[in-house]
């Protein structure tokens, strides 16, 4: 069946649709993984987003429940140059299409997917919308200007608290849209999670006695969540800390410093990023479209520990007065290679030398 997809400044990419045919507007972004679709169609930070995949053949190796990052898909809809009718993996379940109908996510294939890349990368991402072939454009169009893209943090964060039980190190888990690959390292770690709501308030982390806190990952804005921001400020301090990506803006945003959308954002598993200690340079996942602004951090104690080399954006900080540190990427990967999960390492050790003081 002929599609379309329709972005805010007029543009048109004409193609075939698969997948479902429940539309919605949606901002469109894209991803530079060459693998690891599963996990970032399952990824709860890419909520209500359109997902340009910049690899030109997708489905190949089929869906697995074991790979997912959710237990649902999140996104708002797909695009691909070319997407596998018959995967070929022994431990596939269904394909790329059947999944998509199953989760009410729209696809879009054989569109020129590196002219809409680089139209997202001269303009930014912007709004766009899958259609049928004889849906009026300027109709589309209109519809762009009333419809804001706010954040759906309250949508993918867990609605009440759960544990994972263990003997080692009690870390509560801030859930702003948790990836799963996050929870595994810290029980790889063997420590006694408890998994807590994004509005969870300060008396109530702290009355489960935490030997240290882990700010997640998620969908949006960070500016728009205050009452996230309040609570961190309170914390800080107080237990040792560890964000990523949404988890980091926040803690920033907790100390003082500001944020500011990026034109096309950070999205991939091939993201290269500069440890300044070491002049290590590490191969990194990301997925975001906010980004610290470094001249607001010169009233805070927040140095930056980790800079992108692609663009020289903000990839880690360090809290010079507090027990906390955060990274912009995706240590615990999925997808993505393994370099940086010696973070989770630096985080039981920042707990053990907590304890000690």
């Amino acid at each position: 069946m002929k599609r379309k997809l329709v972005l805010e400044n007029g543009l048109v990419f004409n193609g075939e649709g698969f997948g479902s045919d429940q539309f919605t507007i949606g901002e469109v972004v894209f991803t530079t993984g060459m693998t690891g679709y599963q996990e970032t169609l399952s990824d709860p930070s890419f909520h209500k987003q359109i997902i340009v995949f910049t690899y030109p053949l997708i489905g190949n190796y089929g869906i697995n429940p074991s790979d997912f990052e959710s237990l649902n898909s999140f996104v708002g809809g797909i695009i691909v140059h070319e997407y596998a009718k018959t995967e070929s993996h022994w431990k596939s379940q269904m394909n790329l299409d059947t999944f998509l109908k199953k989760q009410n996510i729209p696809g879009l294939r054989g569109i020129d997917t590196r002219a809409l890349v680089k139209t997202i990368r001269t303009k930014g991402s912007m709004k766009g919308k899958f259609c049928d072939e004889n849906e009026d454009i300027d109709e589309v169009i209109k519809k762009f200007k009333n419809h804001q893209l706010a954040h759906h943090v309250p949508e993918v964060s867990t609605p009440r608290a759960y544990s994972a039980p263990a003997e080692g190190n009690r870390i509560v888990l801030v859930d702003y849209g948790m990836k799963k690959s996050i929870l595994k390292e810290l029980c790889l770690r063997n420590c006694d999670v408890v998994v807590v709501p994004y509005n969870t308030d300060t008396n109530s982390i702290l009355e489960l006695n935490p030997d240290g806190i882990m700010l997640s990952n998620g969908p949006g804005n960070p500016e728009e969540l205050t009452e996230s921001i309040n609570t961190i400020k309170e914390l800080s301090g107080k237990v040792p800390i560890f964000g990523i990506c949404l988890g980091h803006q926040l803690y920033a945003l907790a100390q003082g410093a500001k944020t500011y959308k990026m034109l096309f954002g950070h999205r991939g598993a091939n993201h290269p990023v500069k440890e300044l200690s070491t002049n290590r340079v590490h191969i990194t996942s990301q997925n975001h479209g906010y980004v610290v602004d470094e001249d607001s951090l010169k009233n805070t104690s927040l140095e930056v520990t980790h800079r992108a080399l692609n663009d020289g954006t903000i990839e880690g900080l360090q809290d010079r007065k507090n027990w906390a540190f955060t990274v912009q990427y995706h240590p615990e990967s999925s997808p993505g290679p393994n370099d940086n999960e010696y973070l989770f390492n630096r985080f039981m050790d920042m707990i053990d030398e907590f304890k000690l003081k």
